[in-house]
């Protein structure tokens, strides 16, 4: 794999607490179009949707998290899929208010905003405000690069309609919680963001084997998102009054009758485990016969796992103050004017709210419980191999 817009980092500036595996840890050269993509999300979603408070997103200092996990994102994609990415944690903070568990058909128009005419650039004046704003995403992606545009655009829409239906009980083991948490949603959304964001296509006859070579890497993104979400996550179930967590740390301490830390300790091994598998996978002669873009792919996915690490150790969601520089801060301004305060970068003061990776994983991943095993896999890789087909 090329790398012509990061930078690698010296191992000993940055936490990996051990999971990194020895991958190196990079990071895009441009710190300002995810700046200004995550800002001008927030406020497109404040004027048009609803006020926006107390909020952040994906950025934080000194990593924020396209830049981390998307490294080698084209320089003129990097502002888009910074807003495509806000926008869906903006988006999924009002889904969180709807009655997911108790999912009726047509119940409520929010899971309609990636339906029907998801690919429909051009919105009559009487459709939802998240609608318009969706829309505009497709648009701006289209004119950059239609197919692939097209093609992640179609992979978000499935995970909502499948996703919104999904969130009822538990799993009682970490075999049946995996698939469905880093397989059957995970795979799908980060396959749109990183083809659109660096050019790739896989052909069609190349899919299922690629997929099957990634599956142990996503499996250790979950597994690190749920291992430092823990806690956040935990009190969240609590305040609401669930008895349960769509948590792997949860999922260990029920199915091994054993302790919090213990279970954390597992999941830590779990994930060097998959990454060592992983690893192996890249390295094979099957993977070698594979396209320049779909090795490009299965190594992106590589630096997907050690951005989401680190990005996850420093982000301002897990840890108070954390903030964007003022010199960062200066710049965005200058990128995007406005004057509205609710809308600041993260600060030294400002509420932990950011929520970016986790919304990716608990909104489009973490709700795929019993249903999407085997057949479900094997569905929505026959759904994926279609939309590389038809783009």
């Amino acid at each position: 794999m090329d790398f012509k817009y990061s930078d690698v980092l010296d191992s000993g500036t940055y936490r990996d607490d051990g999971l990194a595996n020895g991958i190196p840890f990079r990071i895009h050269k441009d710190p300002y179009s995810e700046i200004a993509g995550s800002l001008r999300a927030q406020k497109d979603w404040n004027s048009t949707v609803s006020p926006v408070y107390d909020y952040q997103g994906g950025l934080g200092e000194p990593y924020s998290f396209i830049r981390a996990t998307i490294p080698e994102c084209i320089p003129e994609r990097l502002e888009i899929i910074s807003y495509a990415n806000e926008y869906a944690f903006l988006y999924d903070d009002e889904m969180e208010n709807l009655d997911l568990k108790n999912f009726k058909e047509g119940r409520d128009d929010m899971l309609h905003v990636f339906r029907d005419d998801a690919l429909n650039e051009k919105v009559h004046g009487t459709v939802r405000p998240e609608k318009k704003l969706q829309a505009q995403i497709l648009a701006e992606m289209m004119a950059i690069d239609r197919a692939r545009a097209i093609t992640t655009m179609k992979a978000w829409a499935q995970f909502v309609e499948l996703a919104s239906r999904t969130r009822s009980q538990p799993f009682e083991t970490l075999d049946e919680y995996l698939p469905s948490r880093a397989i059957d949603a995970g795979e799908l959304f980060w396959y749109g963001m990183l083809t659109f964001a660096m050019a790739l296509t896989i052909p069609a006859n190349e899919l299922d084997l690629c997929m099957k070579l990634a599956r142990p890497g996503y499996a250790a993104i979950s597994l690190t998102n749920d291992l430092y979400s823990w806690r956040k996550e935990r009190e969240d179930a609590d305040k609401a009054g669930q008895d349960y967590v769509f948590n792997a740390v949860w999922v260990v301490m029920q199915e091994r009758k054993c302790t919090e830390s213990t279970a954390i300790k597992i999941c830590q091994e779990e994930i060097k485990r998959h990454l060592s598998e992983f690893e192996e996978n890249i390295e094979s002669p099957n993977t070698k016969t594979l396209s320049r873009d779909a090795q490009a792919y299965l190594h992106a996915v590589r630096l997907s796992h050690v951005g989401n690490l680190v990005w996850s150790i420093y982000c301002p969601r897990y840890h108070r103050g954390a903030y964007v520089p003022t010199t960062l801060q200066r710049k965005a301004d200058e990128l995007i004017p406005f004057s509205d305060k609710r809308l600041a970068l993260p600060t030294q003061f400002g509420n932990v709210a950011s929520r970016f990776f986790d919304t990716i994983f608990k909104f489009f991943i973490s709700p795929f419980h019993q249903v999407f095993h085997t057949s479900g896999r094997r569905l929505l890789i026959q759904r994926l191999r279609g939309l590389v087909t038809k783009s």
